[in-house]
């Protein structure tokens, strides 16, 4: 096994020889964070990288500005690898600040650590590529960027546009506080605006010839408040006002908005739910005597679990180990963890895995895989890849334990050492679990046939009609 060029040895040999160059394009992209869809210079960040590391680049991929896939080889089998690159919204923060310091406030800024997912996503795949090149190997992997992964759902888009269906495999990870094989369902979520749209009229001297849209938005919020008593204790719905209508309380509001986001361990349960949700805002709107558009936002599908994969890469990281912290790493990690964050904060980032990590600083083990498959109540748009494709994700340790997603605690740990050697560990499991896929297509083979046990009768169903464009969400109402 020492001469071959798809050992584990010889593929973190090679990811380790690259790494410096792509922890400096994480730092870059963390530096200029950009919204879903708008995700321009981090696109071109990557591109530039890739091209210099003699992958054939595909913009526009999927009809979005911001996606394009980055292609090495020839053949089967066809590995994909995923990485992300979008930020959040009002999370600017200053690398390395043991308080909220805003560098601009009000700007965006890495509060889910996509800058290392992608960055450790492309790092993967270079890796994977030079051991393809070097030992003329058959096969393709494929870096996918995909953009709006915190709104808008960009892989749901490109799935819907059927970009991945050729592939064999997709791997994918997600900086966390713990290094495990992602093992757990999610929730599916649809995302939906309802634009109420009423009469103006002076509050005080014609009152009766107004029709508030924005009584009609307060309307539909008690109805589904009502409605969550009688809907499944697994589903979620949540929602925002995005447009009240102005600030005048002397005017009757002609137009108000919001949007909800609906929950549910299956995709057919959440549109089930969210049809459930339309009739509470059409009867808002004839309470009120406005009318009601609805548009659909954005969506994802619920993970299909790929035990098949997901057993190579748990092996894959065991023989891997953790990152390799030193000692400033805890230092940085226990102050932050001292003055900014609770024991309870501590236990929900690690719940529902070992309760006894919730006095780690950072966790240098490695989860083993549960026995039994649970629900995450959260979403990701990795979902709609998995009902076309066998797909698998790890998590990495690249913050402090008690770290919550989409906080500035996430955004000053983003670009430390600590951060980058979790990146590091993420694109040695990736690239060994894609090597193994290569050299053995039975276990492609194994985890196609697990795919289609999974799904059974089900038909996937993309949860964004195919009329509906990002474009067309941004597009402020007439």
């Amino acid at each position: 096994m020492q001469n071959d060029p798809l050992s584990l040895d010889e593929i973190v040999r090679l990811v380790d020889a690259k790494s410096p160059d792509f922890c400096a394009l994480s730092d870059r992209i963390w530096a200029m964070p950009e919204l879903a869809f708008e995700e321009h210079r981090s696109v071109s960040e990557q591109i530039e990288m890739l091209k210099r590391e003699g992958f054939r680049i595909t913009k526009n991929v999927g009809g979005l500005a911001t996606a394009f896939l980055a292609e090495y080889g020839t053949g089967g089998p066809v590995i994909g690898i995923l990485g992300e690159y979008d930020a959040l919204p009002t999370l600017s923060q200053v690398s390395g600040a043991l308080e909220h310091t805003p560098i601009t406030r009000g700007e965006a800024g890495h509060g889910c650590g996509h800058n290392l997912l992608g960055a450790g996503s492309a790092l993967a795949a270079a890796a994977l590529k030079d051991a393809l090149a070097a030992h003329d190997i058959s096969g393709t992997v494929r870096y996918y960027g995909c953009p709006a992964e915190e709104a808008g759902g960009g892989k749901t888009y490109m799935t819907r546009a059927g970009v991945f269906d050729d592939l064999d495999v997709a791997l994918c990870w997600h900086p966390h506080v713990v290094n495990e094989v992602h093992s757990t369902s999610s929730l599916a979520a649809i995302g939906v605006y309802f634009r109420f749209r009423g009469r103006a009229t002076h509050a005080a001297a014609s009152p009766h010839m107004g029709r508030s849209a924005l009584d009609a938005v307060e309307l539909m919020n008690v109805g589904v408040n009502y409605m969550r008593e009688h809907m499944p204790s697994d589903a979620r719905v949540h929602y925002a006002v995005t447009n009240t209508g102005g600030d005048a309380p002397n005017v009757v509001q002609a137009y108000a908005e919001s949007i909800y986001s609906v929950r549910s361990p299956h995709l057919s349960d959440a549109q089930q739910l969210l049809e459930r949700v339309k009739k509470i805002a059409h009867g808002a709107a004839l309470m009120t005597e406005t009318s009601v558009e609805v548009q659909i936002a954005g969506g994802s599908a619920n993970v299909m679990p790929n035990r098949v994969l997901q057993e190579i890469m748990v092996e894959n990281m065991r023989r891997i180990g953790p990152p390799a912290f030193e000692e400033a790493d805890y230092s940085f990690a226990k102050k932050l963890r001292e003055l900014t964050l609770s024991d309870e904060e501590a236990l929900a980032s690690i719940a529902p895995r070992d309760a006894s990590l919730k006095s780690a600083i950072l966790h240098d083990g490695v989860l083993a895989l549960p026995l039994r498959e649970e629900v995450e109540m959260g979403t990701t748009d990795v979902g709609d890849v998995s009902w076309v494709v066998p797909t698998a994700q790890c998590h990495t340790a690249c913050y402090a334990v008690g770290t919550a997603f989409h906080t500035w605690q996430m955004v000053t740990q983003g670009k430390l050492p600590a951060a980058h050697k979790g990146m590091i560990l993420a694109a040695h499991t990736l690239a060994a679990t894609a090597a193994d896929c290569l050299r053995n297509p039975a276990i492609i083979t194994r985890a196609k046939a697990e795919l289609k046990d999974r799904i059974g009768s089900q038909t996937y169903i993309c949860p964004i009609p195919p009329g509906v464009r990002p474009e067309d969400l941004r597009k402020k109402p007439a």
